[in-house]
């Protein structure tokens, strides 16, 4: 279950944050493009700040988040951003590259911080990278999709492990020691 709800959250985490500390660039933009990448912009200063105030104005009310754990709305992705404000202070995102294509986002992220255990990932220090995937409709996200690099998932299910067994005392069978 904790597995699930790491990899869930680690999707939905690099969604939030896909067009944050722009170090890319996005060649032969146009206006519906442009609008699009703004609408980013927005939802991963509502991350960055834990402010969801503004999420209803980029993002569809029939918005679906595809997720390990289930597709999730938009009122899924206002508390997404209140309980990753508050279980990851003073975490760090950069966008490595983005492009718009049609009604498409695309972005290339990492993201590293500390982490207080409380969401399912281990107390302490991260570090991820994903591929986020949001498709737009008249400046509003309706669907996302988030791909972790299979490293990450594997050193973070690692670390999950580790955990587990340390408070089990040890005792978890299959688990790596």
């Amino acid at each position: 279950m904790k597995k699930f709800a790491l990899i869930a959250f680690s999707a939905a985490f690099a969604f939030l944050f896909s067009c944050n500390t722009q170090t890319g660039s996005m060649s032969e933009s146009n206006p519906t493009q442009e609008k699009n990448i703004t609408a980013d912009s927005t939802i991963g200063a509502a991350f960055r700040t834990g402010d969801a105030s503004k999420i209803d104005s980029v993002v569809a009310s029939d918005f679906v988040d595809h997720t390990e754990s289930g597709d999730k709305n938009r009122d899924s992705l206002k508390a997404l951003i209140k309980m990753v404000h508050d279980n990851f202070p003073g975490m760090k995102m950069e966008t490595v590259d983005h492009a718009a294509s049609g009604d498409y986002v695309y972005a290339w992220m990492k993201f590293s911080g500390n982490s207080n255990g409380a969401m399912g990932m281990p107390k302490g220090p991260f570090e991820f990278s994903s591929v986020e995937l949001t498709k737009y409709k008249d400046g509003k996200a309706v669907e996302h999709w988030g791909f972790m690099d299979n490293r990450d998932v594997a050193k973070q299910r690692e670390e999950m492990m580790k955990m587990m067994q340390s408070n089990m005392g040890g005792k978890m069978e299959g688990a790596k020691k």
